[in-house]
């Protein structure tokens, strides 16, 4: 996932463009733009993955090693080869990425389909696959922590290949480096996204030149294409090629990617991107690297690097840094689009987001996260101190993500365009398969490091699953007790609920338009007063990414048009902030019973104090989590944009 601006028209390509830009020239140029774009942003994580992968599977130190031998050597080569087609190309590039939710993709665009098919249908299955995927999502968030920090170690430790003598260095500058990398976040991605793209075509251009001239040094590793080495390893020794896995896996690390981020690339520029350079490049430098191997078996403690020219290896290190550094700031800016839209479904409380860019919607920054990523990120570098041992905690993340994605998928594609069950069971069996051979592997490594995004994807999951619960008890509870609005507005006109009317624009936040805003009760019911114009305006996350304006607002006059009291419901997508004085603005004189004082509105809120009560509605324990994430919360004026001199907080307690 990434922070760019929504730039592809319907069918997965670049948006159409004005009147003006006609000639095939100015629309190659866009195609260009976008592809390059791509480049910078998508293929991070993916294009570095070469730097670590094959020094993971021969590592000696693996608590299951794989001998380094001319038949094993093919044998592996063969496998990274065939798991990046079968994983990426197939699974993600010809498939996944054509389920998409209004031009979005990623798991929580598939959830949100999910949700949308299970509120219609009401089939079981659809929510118990939308709870697999919030826990897809929340593996994200492991592997959002282990990206930097394998990426950035992978590629400071070429300064031991360089001079041995500076391998002490390798754990304190990798530890600067995250530091600062995570200090800049505030300030957006924006002028540097302009350089990430043609810093990475220099990459992929860079490690594909040095493969091609391994594979020249010794072209027998060509035959490493073939999928009978693949499979002959793994038939002839399975007891070595299925711990080989759990290092393989690397290969594809960063392939969500290519998925999340379709929504602001579109499908075509990162199908090309990756057709045309990121896998040729990444492909000729994996065989450069077993040609090397080949060679020498003990170029085994760092194939890439060696594969350098010795006048080249400090200038690699150099770009080889920059690339993982770009690599991280995907995946970190990625965290912050889940927890951003994991909050707008209701899966977390909302957080303070800040828009780092006037221009691009999308570029946003969550201080909360940030920082726990940075601790969590720091905390990995300083345990682990290696890529290599990272290696075993990394790829459990990457293929728990993998695997649940297909299975989603298998579903919107049975749901969505009705495919045949035949044809459904042989393409999920045997691409599941696959995954689950990759799920087993990786399980070998679990007292090695592979339990942490286990248990971090565990830990996020019960967190938004027990908001979810709580918030639905707590929103349960409130509308008993805010009763039927259409009701009060009854009273109200009736004179049973007595006021006195002054001048001005009130305007009460309300979750939806059956039930009276507490604020709205008290005012009536202690202050005995209520403004000229009332508008209770509920906020409503639609399963798409982004509304139109002109699809925004609908008002409501709850039965009179002559009391001044309006309900207004403004529709938001989930890739998007709430902004209540903007929405407003876009009432129309003729709805709104008399003149908005949009400028001059109160604005009213209804603050929610939690307390644990006794009724049997959640595990003790989880109504503590409940209360406790409530904490994190960020001030809801803040988050909806409403100016603070002008907003009222009136509070109540609640028992969950």
């Amino acid at each position: 996932m990434s922070d760019r601006r929504h730039q592809t028209g319907p069918d997965g390509g670049p948006a159409p463009q004005p009147p003006g830009v006609r000639g095939q020239g100015a629309r190659d140029t866009v195609r260009l733009a976008l592809v390059v774009g791509a480049l910078g942003v998508v293929f991070g994580d993916i294009g570095t993955s070469p730097i670590y992968t094959l020094q993971t599977v021969f590592n000696p130190s693996d608590p299951h090693p794989v001998p380094v031998s001319t038949e094993n050597v093919y044998g592996v080569v063969s496998l990274v080869f065939w798991a990046v087609v079968i994983i990426v190309m197939i699974t993600y590039v010809l498939l996944a990425m054509r389920a998409d939710n209004d031009g979005e993709g990623g798991i929580m665009a598939l959830i949100t389909l999910l949700r949308r098919w299970n509120a219609q249908r009401g089939r079981r299955s659809a929510a118990v696959l939308a709870a697999l995927g919030i826990f897809g999502a929340s593996l994200f968030f492991g592997d959002s922590m282990i990206t930097p920090a394998i990426s950035v170690l992978s590629a400071v430790e070429g300064l031991k290949v360089v001079q041995p003598s500076l391998e002490e260095l390798v754990v304190p500058i990798t530890a600067v480096i995250i530091v600062a990398l995570f200090l800049v976040q505030r300030r957006g991605t924006a002028a540097v996204g302009r350089v990430f793209g043609p810093v990475m075509i220099v990459w992929f251009l860079a490690i594909g030149a040095c493969g091609a001239a391994g594979i020249a040094d010794h072209p027998e590793i060509l035959k490493a294409l073939s999928p009978s080495y693949a499979l002959g390893f793994l038939a002839g020794h399975f007891g070595i090629a299925f711990f080989a896995l759990a290092g393989v896996v690397l290969a594809v690390t960063g392939a969500e990617a290519l998925y999340a981020d379709m929504g602001h690339f579109g499908r075509r520029p990162i199908t090309r991107g990756w057709l045309i350079l990121v896998f040729p490049a990444c492909m000729l430098s994996y065989l450069g690297q077993g040609a090397l191997i080949l060679a020498d078996p003990r170029n085994v403690s760092s194939p890439f690097f060696l594969l350098v020219p010795d006048w080249g290896r400090l200038p690699m290190v150099l770009l080889a840094t920059a690339a993982t550094v770009i690599a991280s700031q995907a995946v970190i800016t990625g965290a912050y689009s889940v927890t951003s839209q994991a909050a707008q479904l209701g899966y977390l409380p909302r957080l303070r987001i800040a828009h780092t860019s006037e221009s691009a919607i999308g570029q946003i920054y969550v201080p909360w996260i940030n920082w726990l990523l940075m601790a969590s990120v720091l905390t990995l570098v300083f345990a682990f101190r290696s890529s290599a041992a990272l290696a075993y905690a990394f790829g459990m993340a990457v293929v728990g993500t993998i695997t649940i994605t297909t299975m989603l998928y298998f579903y919107v594609a049975r749901a969505k365009w009705g495919t045949s069950l035949w044809l459904i069971g042989i393409g999920a069996t045997a691409l599941l398969a696959v995954d689950l051979l990759f799920v087993a592997a990786n399980l070998t490594k679990l007292v090695h490091g592979a339990w942490i995004p286990l248990l971090i994807g565990l830990v996020a999951f019960t967190v938004m699953t027990t908001w979810q619960r709580g918030r639905a008890l707590v929103t349960e509870e409130r509308a008993r007790r805010e009763g039927s609005l259409r009701e009060f507005v009854e009273d109200l006109r009736s004179g049973k609920a007595w006021t006195l009317r002054v001048p001005g624009t009130s305007v009460f936040l309300n979750r939806g338009k059956e039930t009276a805003p507490l604020a709205l009760r008290a005012n009536v019911e202690h202050n005995h007063v209520r403004h000229a114009q009332v508008v209770i305006l509920a906020l409503v996350t639609e399963p798409v990414p982004r509304v139109p304006d002109d699809q925004r607002i609908v008002v409501d006059d709850l039965g009179y048009a002559d009391d001044g009291i309006i309900h207004v419901t403004a529709r938001f997508g989930y890739m998007e902030t709430p902004d209540v004085p903007g929405a407003l603005a876009l009432l129309e004189p003729g709805v709104t019973e008399g003149r908005l004082e949009n400028g001059q509105a109160s604005y009213f809120l209804s603050k929610i104090e939690l307390r644990r009560g006794k009724a049997p509605t959640m595990a003790p324990w989880r109504k503590r989590l409940f209360i406790a994430t409530s904490y994190i919360a960020a001030d809801a004026a803040e988050y909806f944009g409403l100016p603070r001199d002008q907003t009222v907080n009136m509070g109540s307690h609640i028992e969950v």
